[in-house]
């Protein structure tokens, strides 16, 4: 009999309706949301069971705008939030500018509770704001990975597609949080509902943590010419400390007039230019996206010194780095937000009441007519 029972209350367990939550940041991505929820909605529809009720939120319960302005109305407020299994950040452009200081207490506050947590797209910096990757892998769109690891060096920033670490979840943006939560959904429920989700998105490949998110260089220089590929992929892994090129050729099996003429064929520059079009270019990333000093941001993209990296950066780039970041501090809040009492925030203890359900409900409702509803029976 006891084994009958402890057989009942694992079933139970397996099949509770798991309550996920996602945060909306300012102009987050709707691709990034869309490729998160649509599983969810899906593993519901073809179990023809309540497998998992979704939630959108944001600080206020007000609307929140997304990176192609479309505005959302959340289904509540942080504080009005259900019991939550999961919490995913959903976050999109101007990520340094789109979060606040209450919406990280609020995430530490979650954590405290054991939740598992997550972010999609962006929103993987704001956890490492919150302080809740420190030690942790992570996984975060390829344009902001090189200043998070600067801001946040506890952070082991990866440039896997996405990253799923003991109780933290992070994925890279665009399409990538459809296979994040394919892969979330294989471990809750097995591998033959996640195999029928894929052939209704037409996925023919359900991606893994070991795939990696850039495209590959010879896509992206528009060759395949394989002694130019090394030479670039050397120069974007030492950009704090440049090569210098008679060392760079040699370890690409070339003569310095070899390699040069190589890259005036295929990029139509020299590469001393091309090199220091990859180093202006993290550096702007540094500047939109970290509070780094122009000095630290200089030495950590291989510039002798501050006034040749700003002669540098005003002919290529047309500004001067100053005015890069003033630009970015003068659309910042100047509101001031005073640091919270996070050990009791009302909503974390709630239960998710029959209106929280209803948008999950609804949905499987109307599912109720596909020809594949209840087609995957769970063990």
């Amino acid at each position: 009999m006891s084994e009958i029972n402890s057989a009942f209350q694992a079933s139970a367990v397996k099949h509770k309706t798991r309550n996920i939550g996602f945060l909306l940041l300012n102009n987050f991505t709707m691709i990034a949301l869309a490729s998160a929820v649509e599983p969810l909605r899906m593993a519901n529809q073809l179990s023809g069971r309540e497998l998992y009720n979704w939630h959108t939120i944001s600080e206020d319960g007000e609307q929140v705008m997304a990176s192609d302005g479309i505005r959302i109305t959340p289904d509540s407020s942080m504080a009005e939030a259900p019991l939550l299994d999961t919490l995913i950040v959903v976050g999109g452009v101007n990520i340094t500018r789109s979060y606040s200081r209450k919406q990280i207490s609020w995430l530490q506050s979650l954590a405290r509770k054991h939740i598992l947590i997550g972010g999609v797209c962006t929103g993987p910096y704001l956890l490492a704001e919150a302080g809740l990757l420190n030690g942790y892998d992570c996984s975060a769109h390829w344009e902001c990975i090189a200043s998070l690891q600067e801001a946040y060096p506890k952070v082991r920033c990866t440039n896997h597609l996405f990253v799923i670490d003991r109780d933290r979840m992070t994925s890279s943006g665009g399409t990538v949080p459809l296979d994040m939560m394919l892969n979330m959904i294989k471990r809750d429920f097995g591998y033959q509902l996640t195999a029928g989700i894929s052939e209704m998105f037409i996925c023919d490949r359900v991606r893994n943590e070991s795939d990696y998110q850039r495209i590959p260089l010879r896509h992206v220089l528009g060759t395949t010419q394989p002694k130019l590929v090394e030479a670039v992929a050397l120069m974007e892994a030492n950009i704090e400390e440049a090569i210098e090129l008679d060392e760079l050729a040699s370890y690409v099996g070339l003569s310095r007039r070899q390699l040069e003429r190589l890259f005036q064929k295929y990029l139509q520059c020299s590469p001393s230019k091309y090199y220091l079009k990859l180093r202006l270019f993290r550096a702007r990333q540094l500047l939109k996206q970290t509070s780094m000093s122009i000095i630290e941001i200089a030495a950590a993209c291989g510039f002798v010194s501050t006034p040749h990296f700003s002669k540098c950066y005003r002919e290529h780039i047309g500004i001067p780095p100053r005015e890069e970041r003033s630009g970015m501090r003068s659309q910042e809040r100047t509101q001031t937000i005073a640091p919270l009492v996070t050990t009791a925030l009302p909503g974390l203890n709630q239960k998710a009441g029959p209106a929280a359900n209803a948008l999950a409900m609804h949905a499987l409702s109307e599912a109720q007519f596909e020809p594949t509803y209840g087609s995957v029976t769970l063990q």
